[in-house]
C-alpha cells in the first residue's frame, strides 16, 4: 500500500517547499466563537484546546521545528476572575491531557512569560513536562503563559544594564545578538511566520523583536473554528511570498541570501 497516497493533497504539497522554521500563532476569538453561538465564553476556550491539539499535531507532522503559541497575555490577568480561573484550569488539563503524546512525540515544551505568576497547580506541571520533555528534538512546543511583548523587551534591558555593570558586556560592542542572548526566546529558530485568528489586525504584544522580518498572516476564522487544514493554507500562503530582508527582488533571486548572511551584513 502506497501511504503516501493518504496524505492530503495540501498537505503534501506544504511538505515539499520550504517551511517556515519558527510559526508563532496569536489565538484570538475563543469567547467570540461562544458568544455567536449562545455559550459561556469559557466553551470557547475549551473548544480552543482542541484546535491547539490539531494545529500542534499538524505543524510536527509536516515538519516545523518550532511553534508559539500566545496562549495567556500579561494583560489577560485584568479579565473577570472567574474567566482566567477557568482559563488556569483548562491549561492544567491539556498539561495532563497532553503528557504522553508530547513525550511520545518527541515534542518538547517550552513556556515564555512571567511564569511565577502562575498558580501552582499550574506552575508544577508545567515545569515537570518540561523537565521530561528537555531532551526530545523533533519539534519545541512553546507556550507563552502570561507573555507581553514590552516586558520581555524590558526584563531583557534590564539583564543588559547589569551586564553592563559588571563589566561582562561592553556598551560599544553590543551587537543585535547580543540583546538576543537575553530574550525568553534565544534558543528557538528566527520567527518567520505569525499568524492570528478572528480577523483583529493587530499584534497585541506578541514577541516583539522577534517579529521583525517575520512574514504575517491573518484570518477570520476565529480559534476554536483553526483547524489543520487552515493552518495548511496559512503555510501555503507563507510559501508564495517572496522573503527579501530589506533586498531588491532581483537580489534575493540572485543569491537567495539565508537570514544569517542578512544580519551579517546588517551589523558590519
Amino acid at each position: 500500500m502506497d501511504l503516501s497516497a493518504k496524505i492530503p493533497p495540501l498537505e503534501a504539497q506544504v511538505k515539499s517547499k520550504p517551511l517556515p522554521r519558527h510559526v508563532g500563532i496569536i489565538m484570538d476569538g475563543n469567547g467570540r466563537w461562544a458568544e455567536a453561538r449562545g455559550l459561556d465564553r469559557v466553551e470557547g476556550h475549551r473548544e480552543g484546546s482542541n484546535s491547539v491539539r490539531e494545529v500542534t499535531r499538524t505543524a510536527r507532522r509536516v515538519g516545523i521545528k518550532a511553534l508559539t503559541l500566545y496562549a495567556f497575555s500579561s494583560q489577560n490577568w485584568s479579565r473577570p476572575m472567574d474567566e482566567v480561573a477557568a482559563l488556569m484550569e483548562l491549561l492544567r488539563e491539556y498539561l495532563e491531557k497532553e503528557r504522553a503524546e508530547i513525550l511520545g512525540n518527541g515534542v518538547r515544551l517550552n513556556a515564555i512569560g512571567e511564569l511565577d505568576r502562575l498558580p501552582r497547580f499550574v506552575r508544577e506541571p508545567l515545569e515537570k513536562l518540561r523537565r521530561e520533555s528537555i531532551q526530545n528534538s523533533e519539534m519545541v512546543l512553546t507556550l507563552a503563559l502570561s507573555y507581553g511583548g514590552r516586558e520581555e523587551l524590558l526584563q531583557a534591558a534590564k539583564r543588559l544594564a547589569e551586564a553592563f555593570a559588571s563589566r561582562e558586556v561592553m556598551p560599544s560592542r553590543v551587537r543585535e545578538a547580543d540583546f538576543e542572548a537575553f530574550l525568553s526566546t534565544h534558543n528557538l529558530p528566527p520567527l518567520d511566520l505569525v499568524i492570528r485568528t478572528s480577523g483583529e489586525y493587530r499584534i497585541s504584544n506578541f514577541l516583539l523583536w522577534q517579529m521583525a522580518y517575520s512574514e504575517l498572516v491573518f484570518t477570520d476564522l476565529c480559534w476554536p473554528e483553526f483547524r489543520t487544514e487552515a493552518f495548511l493554507k496559512c503555510l501555503d500562503q507563507y510559501q508564495r511570498r517572496e522573503r527579501r530582508y530589506g533586498l531588491t527582488s532581483t537580489q534575493v533571486r540572485r543569491s537567495q541570501p539565508s537570514i544569517a548572511q542578512v544580519k551579517l551584513e546588517r551589523e558590519e
